[in-house]
């Protein structure tokens, strides 16, 4: 028995939403990041400063959630350019490098003492 093309137990169907990010790898990066926050928003409703969600959704899955926000274009997905992630990865190594160099200086205070 053949299945119809797009036929898949989610809804919205994922390969509707390809369109939305052009790569299944952003497209479930983009949805758990969302999950994560939907499920940090529930989780702390007391202390407030997070996104709730922002579609109606019948679903209590914050994925199901997210991948509906994103099928409504209410999260929307930002590619970053070659010059922002060489410019991120260089943050990220002068940081390493600083955190290394105040152990260092830590270990040698308390070696001193």
């Amino acid at each position: 028995m053949s299945r119809p093309k797009n036929t898949t137990m989610m809804n919205p169907a994922v390969e509707n939403l390809m369109e939305r990010t052009h790569s299944k790898f952003s497209l479930v990066t983009l949805a758990s990041r969302r999950a994560r926050e939907i499920t940090e928003y529930y989780q702390n409703l007391q202390t407030g400063g997070l996104v709730p969600p922002s579609v109606t959704s019948v679903s209590t899955k914050p994925l199901s959630i997210a991948f509906e926000e994103i099928a409504a274009d209410k999260v929307r997905y930002i590619a970053k350019s070659v010059e922002e992630l060489l410019a991120e990865a260089e943050a990220a190594r002068l940081a390493e490098d600083q955190a290394a160099a105040d152990a260092a200086a830590m270990e040698a205070e308390a070696d001193a003492q």
